[in-house]
């Protein structure tokens, strides 16, 4: 038997807390999971920054990847024997699906923002490069592995399998939304997966959902909305981001100085820095080491380096306030002049937070881009007439297109209630308090 169509002797499971059980019975999906680059991802956490609020969000990318893979084996063993499902792409679905999150990095999105890096591009690298996974790739068919990796980058010929893990209702989805959920211990992200498996129907280059199941559909949208608002951009997650970005700031700027003298080099941060990131040394990083040097790093002479290193490590994070620097223009400058004035550096102790959602959108004729995301979720009517999803749900028309944005200005109020000049403290405060309450993140 060739090796791509080998099954393990016995079915092996993972027990999950989300889907009850993770079914393995392929070869190739068991040897990628054992890979060192998918065991990699044990040490990336999901959520990143979100445990500093929801204490219980330590899960990991390895956790999430297994949760998207099962899914996706179940979508495909309903589809089996429908028409438009090609079976010839099983196992291809099936590592695109466990393969997606391979290259995020640790705090992934802190990462990438002051790197300028990107997580898709190095899960392509991981899978195309010389590692293990694209030797077991490889193995299973020549060219295999170009495939996965087409998938995951929305360029593959087949749309129908793209969408699976890559649409507006896709495995990935509906996998980090309940387990998110499930480990920070909110209601929010949960809805009826089993029903929405039940009606998805595949056709020529997509997913549809049966009419039948538009309010499953509806309650899926309405709990991505609520998630991102009460968990992902939650504002004390959010802070601790701004103080590991502004880490990761601190150390290329005093490295590409080369004026100071770090105690510990930054060693595995080098190639960051310089902006030519070997696959090695990017493997070479996860949480566990980051953790260290921020550890170690509260030690260094530097003080603005040692004091967000100590604030990160023991949860001394930024107060708060809404604040739009495009509105409150005048405030913005006055507040950066001050804090410079008393020894706080603007650029690393008042910095603006935004974050941005699209509950539901779809691509329009005549829009200048078109996305993965913004293809539109379509009912399949009685009569076999596809319908646009927004077009047959009030709920969802409602929140169609809707783009909603939240300003938020961090600063280290203990810093500055340590002040001793007076005057410029209660000008700092009045300028804070007359554009809004300062909010705690305790």
């Amino acid at each position: 038997m060739a090796y791509k169509d080998e099954q393990l002797h016995e079915e092996k499971v993972f027990k999950d807390p989300v889907h009850r059980y993770v079914h393995v019975n392929d070869r190739v999906i068991w040897d990628l999971i054992a890979a060192p680059e998918f065991q990699r991802l044990r040490r990336i956490k999901q959520l990143g920054t979100t445990n500093y609020t929801f204490h219980g969000a330590e899960h990991s990318r390895f956790n999430h990847s297994l949760g998207v893979y099962e899914i996706v084996r179940r979508i495909i063993y309903n589809f089996k024997g429908r028409p438009h499902w090609n079976e010839d792409e099983r196992l291809l679905s099936l590592c695109a699906a466990l393969l997606h999150d391979l290259g995020h990095g640790p705090f992934s999105h802190s990462f990438e923002k002051v790197f300028k890096l990107d997580h898709e591009d190095f899960t392509q690298k991981i899978i195309l490069g010389d590692t293990r996974i694209n030797q077991i790739l490889e193995r299973a068919d020549k060219g295999f592995a170009q495939k996965v990796a087409d998938v995951i980058a929305k360029t593959y010929e087949d749309k129908l399998v793209v969408s699976l893990i890559s649409s507006q209702i896709d495995a990935d989805r509906m996998d980090y939304l309940q387990r998110d959920a499930y480990f920070t211990g909110v209601s929010y992200g949960h809805f009826d997966m089993e029903r929405i498996l039940r009606v998805m129907r595949p056709i020529d280059d997509q997913v549809v959902i049966k009419s039948t199941g538009m309010h499953a559909v509806e309650d899926y949208i309405m709990s991505r909305y609520q998630m991102y608002w009460q968990v992902y951009f939650h504002p004390v997650t959010r802070s601790a981001e701004v103080i590991l970005s502004k880490i990761l700031q601190r150390v290329k700027y005093l490295f590409e100085s080369q004026a100071f003298t770090f105690k510990l080099e930054p060693t595995h941060f080098l190639s960051l820095f310089k902006g030519d990131v070997a696959l090695d040394e990017y493997l070479s990083l996860d949480e566990s080491v980051v953790q260290y040097y921020f550890h170690m790093w509260q030690e260094e002479d530097d003080a603005i380096l040692r004091d967000l290193c100590e604030r990160f490590m023991n949860r001394r994070l930024f107060k708060y306030i809404e604040f739009n620097p495009n509105l409150q223009r005048k405030a913005w400058l006055d507040l950066q002049v001050l804090f410079q004035d008393v020894g706080l550096d603007p650029d690393y102790y008042l910095v603006v937070d935004s974050s941005s959602d699209l509950p539901y959108d779809f691509y329009r004729p005549g829009d200048p881009e078109e996305g993965e995301g913004r293809l539109p979720i379509h009912l399949r009517m009685p009569n076999e007439e596809l319908k646009e999803l927004s077009r047959h749900s009030d709920i969802v028309e409602a929140i169609s297109g809707k783009k909603r944005t939240d300003h938020k200005l961090y600063f280290p109020k203990d810093l500055l209630d340590e002040l001793t000049d007076d005057a410029k403290k209660q000008r700092i405060d009045e300028i804070l308090y007359s554009q809004g309450v300062v909010q705690d993140v305790d």
